[in-house]
C-alpha cells in the first residue's frame, strides 16, 4: 500500500453565538449548551412538574467556519443530539431537519459550501412546546456537534462491523466485515490490523469494495466490566492513488443469554448489577459535558453496579465511552413511547415514520462498542398489551435482529399497565388528552402514581392471570423479558416459561434485596435495575417525602427533583445505596442512616421510590434531647448501638430481616457507633461523629488538577463543616463562588429537592451542608483557584492546576479516593 494516509479530520465545533427568539441580543455560548437550564422556572410552566417547572423556548445557534480552498470529497455536519425540533442550514440553504432529542443526525453539506471562504452555519430550535417527555428533557445544542470532513475513497459510516465469533483463554476468532465508498468502478485494497498498544496482534488482508475478514487473535485479553481491556483497530484501503485510514478502539467479547445458564460474557456467568439513568447532569441541566458523564459512570462503578440502563432514549457518546473504558455493561433504550402518546408533545405520531432509522442510527453508534450488551425496545409502552403492540413488537426486534444479530433484545414491561390497559383502563389517553390544559403528569407517570397509592397491592396485581394474559405474547418476541416492577411474578414464570429469560429493568430502591434473592436463586433471572441509580431532574418530588398528611405524588413548585436516586444530584450517595450494596454482597460492616432531626415527630408523606428518608450523618446542632430515629443497615446477625460508648440496644439484622433493623435515641453529639455481631462474636464495626467547634466552609475537588483543553471539568465541593472536619447538617449557609484563572464555573447547586435558586448563578444555598461547583477549563494552562463566600462562615479557596494536554496528571485527592471507597463502614465526612 502506499506511505501517505488520509483520515476523517473531525472538528468540533464548540462556539456559537446564541439567541432566544423574541429575547433581544445575542451572546456567545460554548457547546454542549442547554438553553432549558437557563430559562426562568415557573409554576405555570406547561411541562409542571414533569419537566421541573422548567419552560421550553425557541432559540436561535449560529457559528462560522472558515473552508479551506482544497476541496474536500465530503463534508458533514454531525450533531449528536438536539433538543427540540430543529432546522439545519448552511449559507442560507436548508440542509436537512431533526425531529428526536436523543438521536443523532448527519447532512452532508459539501456542496453548498463557499470554499475558500467563510460559511455560516445556523440551527434553529424550537422546543416551545412542552412536555415532549416525562422528565427533563433540556433545550438545544445539548450535545456536541462536528463538523467532518472525509476523502472521496473511504470506509462508510458503518463500513467496519468488528464481530468476536468466540474466545477462550488459548485464542480469539474475529471477524471483520467492511464497506468501501468511493471504488464503485475500481478495486479496493483492504487491510486490517489488531493492535495492543504498539503489539500488532493480528492482521488480514482483503480485495473488493465489500467483504469481511478473518482474524484469530492468541491469549486474547478479552473486554468484561471487570476487565475492560480495549485493543485498536486499524483499517486502510488503498486506491492506487492514496491510502485511507480509520481507527477505532475495540473490545473482544461475546455474549449469550438463555433460560437455563443465565447472562454470560466470555462464556462466564455475569449477574446484572444495574442501575437506571436519565440523561441530565444535575446542576449541568441536559449539556453532555465528556468529564460529567465519565464521573457518572466512575461513581457508579466504584459503588459496585456493573451495568446501566439508559433511560429512556439512546445514550450520548461520552456516556458509552465511559462505559466502554472503565467497564459498565449497558442496556441501550430506544424509546419510551411508541404510537401510544405519554406527553401532550412528544413524537408518538411520528413513531411509525422514524423508527427504522432511530434503531439504524443507535445501532451505528453502538455497533463496535464493547460495553453494549442488550438492546430495549421501549419502555412501559401500552400497546403491548394489545395484538397491534405485540405485531410491533415482532417488527422492531427483527430490525434489531437483522442489524445486529449478536445482542439481545429486551422489552421493558410495566405488568401493572398492561393490567390496566388489557381492561381498557389506559391512564395514557386522558394524560395526553389533557394536554396544555394542566396535566402535570403524563403516560406511565400516571401508572406510577397508582402504584405509589396501592404499595404493596401492586405485588397483587402483578400476580394476577391478567397481568401474564397481558405481557406473554409481547415477551414471546423478544430474547430478555424486561419486568418492571413484578418481582411477584419471578418465582412463578420460571416455572411457568422455562425457556422465559428474566431482566429487572426497573425495581423500587427498598425492593432491591427482594429481588437480587431472586437472582441468586434463578438462574433464568439475569440481573435487576434499580430505579434509580442516579438522581435527576423533571418528574419533581416523585420520590420525595414531604411533611403533612396528604401528597400527590408528584409535587408543586418550586420542587424540580425526583428523588430516588441511589447519588444524589451532585453525586453523594445515599443511604438505599447501603441496601443495595449488603444485597449484592459487598458492603462489610454495617451502615448507620439517620433520619432528619429538623423533622423529628413530623408526620410525613412517603413514596413507593424511597425507603428511608435518612441520611448518613449523627451531626444535628441544635437537636440535643429530640428523639432520633436511627436505621442501621448490616448482613450480620444482630447490630448493636452505642452512642458515646453506653448501649443503645441490641437487634436482629441481615437478610432475612432485610438487612436492617431500626432503633430511636435522644440525640446528643458525639459519636454513634454500630456492632456487627456473627454467632454472638464482633465482626465488624463502624461510626458517625458529630461536627465539633465553631463551622467553617471547606472547598475540595475530586481531582488535583484539569486539562487545559477548554473542555475538561473539575467538580469542586464546598461543604459546612466542623474543626474535626465533619458534615454539619443543620446549619446551611448561602455561599458565593468564584474563580480565578483559567476555568469558569458553568454549574453551581446543591441537591435540595425543593429550592427556587437557579443553577446558572454564582450564589447557593447549601443542603444538609452541600454544595456543588462545576468549572470548566478555559484552555489555557495555569492556576485556577476557586473561592467560596459564605454569609456568616468567613472564606475557604482551593487552587488547582490546569495542565497542558498530554502532561501526566497528579495523583487522585484524597476526596476522589474517598468519594470512590462507597464500600466502606463510615462515608466521607
Amino acid at each position: 500500500m502506499t506511505e501517505a494516509a488520509l483520515h476523517t479530520i473531525a472538528m468540533t465545533l464548540t462556539e456559537w453565538d446564541f439567541t432566544v427568539k423574541g429575547g433581544g441580543a445575542g451572546q456567545p455560548v460554548r457547546l454542549p449548551h442547554d438553553a432549558m437550564i437557563h430559562e426562568h422556572r415557573d409554576p405555570r410552566a406547561p411541562g409542571g412538574a414533569d419537566t421541573a417547572y422548567f419552560p421550553g423556548g425557541a432559540y436561535r445557534y449560529s457559528t462560522n467556519w472558515d473552508a479551506p480552498a482544497d476541496r474536500s470529497s465530503s463534508v458533514a455536519l454531525r450533531f449528536e443530539g438536539v433538543q427540540g425540533d430543529a432546522t439545519v442550514t448552511v449559507n442560507g440553504t436548508v440542509v436537512g431537519s431533526i425531529r428526536s432529542g436523543y438521536t443523532e443526525f448527519e447532512f452532508e453539506i459539501g456542496e453548498h459550501l463557499a470554499w475558500g471562504a467563510s460559511n455560516t452555519f445556523v440551527v434553529d430550535v424550537d422546543n416551545a412546546a412542552q412536555p415532549t417527555g416525562r422528565w427533563y428533557p433540556g433545550s438545544g445544542l445539548y450535545r456536541p456537534v462536528s463538523l467532518l470532513l472525509r476523502p472521496a475513497v473511504r470506509f462508510a459510516p458503518d463500513g467496519l462491523k468488528v464481530r468476536t465469533l468466540s474466545i477462550t483463554a488459548a485464542t480469539a476468532e474475529v471477524q471483520i466485515g467492511y464497506s468501501v465508498l468511493g471504488l464503485e468502478d475500481r478495486t479496493a485494497r483492504v487491510a486490517v490490523e489488531l493492535r495492543d498498544g504498539k503489539t500488532l496482534v493480528s492482521s488480514a488482508d482483503g480485495v473488493g469494495v465489500e467483504g469481511v475478514l478473518s482474524l484469530v487473535v492468541d491469549r486474547p485479553r478479552a473486554w468484561s466490566a471487570d476487565s475492560p481491556h480495549l485493543y485498536e483497530l486499524i483499517a486502510r484501503v488503498d486506491s492506487g492513488d492514496a491510502t485511507y485510514e480509520r481507527r477505532e478502539r475495540v473490545g473482544l467479547r461475546t455474549i449469550a443469554v438463555d433460560s437455563r445458564n443465565g447472562l454470560r460474557i466470555n462464556g462466564r456467568r455475569e449477574l446484572l448489577r444495574g442501575a437506571c439513568m436519565h440523561h441530565d447532569n444535575g446542576v449541568l441541566g441536559a449539556a453532555t459535558h465528556r468529564a460529567a458523564e465519565y464521573r457518572r459512570i466512575r461513581l457508579l462503578k466504584g459503588a459496585g453496579f456493573n451495568a446501566v440502563r439508559s433511560a429512556h432514549h439512546p445514550m450520548s457518546r461520552h456516556l458509552l465511552d465511559a462505559c466502554d473504558e472503565l467497564g459498565m455493561y449497558v442496556v441501550e433504550e430506544l424509546a419510551d413511547y411508541w404510537v401510544a402518546s405519554k406527553s401532550a408533545h412528544d413524537a408518538a405520531d411520528r413513531f411509525h415514520e422514524t423508527w427504522r432509522e432511530d434503531a439504524d442510527r443507535m445501532i451505528r453508534k453502538d455497533r463496535n462498542r464493547p460495553s453494549v450488551i442488550m438492546y430495549a425496545a421501549g419502555n412501559e409502552i401500552p400497546e403491548t398489551a394489545t395484538p397491534q403492540g405485540v405485531e410491533l413488537t415482532r417488527e422492531i426486534t427483527a430490525h434489531l435482529h437483522a442489524a445486529d444479530p449478536d445482542r439481545p433484545v429486551t422489552l421493558a414491561i410495566n405488568l401493572f399497565l398492561n393490567t390496566l390497559v388489557s381492561f381498557n383502563r389506559s391512564p395514557y389517553k386522558e394524560a395526553a388528552a389533557a394536554g396544555d390544559a394542566g396535566t402535570s403528569m403524563a403516560g406511565s407517570t400516571e401508572a406510577n402514581v397508582m402504584i405509589n397509592q396501592i404499595g404493596r397491592m401492586m405485588d397483587v396485581v402483578s400476580r394476577l392471570p391478567q397481568a401474564d394474559k397481558a405481557s406473554r405474547d409481547a415477551f414471546a418476541e423478544v430474547d430478555v423479558a424486561g419486568y418492571n416492577y413484578g418481582i411477584g411474578r419471578y418465582d412463578r414464570d420460571v416455572r411457568a416459561y422455562p425457556d422465559r429469560v428474566i431482566l429487572g429493568t426497573e425495581t423500587l430502591p427498598g425492593d432491591v434485596a427482594r429481588a437480587w434473592g431472586r437472582v441468586l436463586k434463578h438462574p433464568a433471572v439475569i440481573g435487576d435495575f434499580v430505579w434509580a441509580g442516579w438522581e435527576y431532574l423533571g418528574e419533581a418530588g416523585v420520590a420525595v417525602w414531604v411533611p403533612g398528611k396528604k401528597a400527590g405524588l408528584s409535587k408543586p413548585y418550586p420542587y424540580l427533583i425526583a428523588g430516588p436516586g441511589m447519588f444524589d444530584l451532585i453525586g453523594q450517595p445515599d443511604i438505599t445505596l447501603r441496601l443495595a450494596q449488603l444485597a449484592w454482597g459487598d458492603l462489610h460492616r454495617p451502615a448507620i442512616g439517620v433520619r432528619p432531626l429538623d423533622r423529628s415527630g413530623m408526620p410525613m408523606v412517603r413514596s413507593a421510590w424511597r425507603v428511608t428518608d435518612a441520611v448518613e450523618s449523627w451531626s444535628w446542632r441544635g437537636s440535643d434531647g429530640r428523639k432520633s430515629e436511627v436505621q442501621i443497615y448490616s448482613a450480620d446477625d444482630h447490630v448493636e448501638l452505642l452512642l458515646n460508648g453506653r448501649r443503645v440496644g441490641r437487634r436482629r439484622a441481615g437478610r432475612r430481616r432485610g438487612f436492617r433493623a431500626d432503633f430511636t435515641v435522644p440525640y446528643e453529639p458525639g459519636t454513634l457507633e454500630a456492632v456487627g455481631y456473627r454467632n454472638g462474636i464482633e465482626v465488624s464495626r463502624s461510626s458517625l461523629r458529630s461536627a465539633t467547634g465553631p463551622l467553617r466552609l471547606r472547598v475540595e475537588a475530586e481531582s488535583r488538577d484539569m486539562i487545559a483543553d477548554g473542555d475538561d471539568l473539575l467538580f469542586a465541593e464546598i461543604t459546612v463543616v466542623g474543626e474535626n472536619g465533619v458534615v454539619e447538617m443543620l446549619a446551611d449557609e448561602q455561599v458565593a463562588v468564584t474563580v480565578d484563572g483559567p476555568g469558569e464555573v458553568i454549574g453551581f447547586g446543591s441537591s435540595a429537592p425543593s429550592s427556587e435558586e437557579s443553577y446558572t448563578t454564582a450564589t447557593h444555598r447549601t443542603f444538609r451542608g452541600r454544595v456543588l461547583a462545576v468549572i470548566r477549563s478555559t484552555g489555557a494552562p495555569g492556576t485556577v483557584t476557586v473561592t467560596a463566600r459564605g454569609r456568616t462562615l468567613g472564606t475557604a479557596e482551593l487552587a488547582m492546576d490546569a495542565r497542558e494536554p498530554g502532561q501526566a496528571p497528579l495523583p487522585a485527592s484524597p476526596l476522589s479516593g474517598d468519594t470512590n471507597r462507597l464500600a466502606t463502614t463510615e462515608p466521607s465526612h
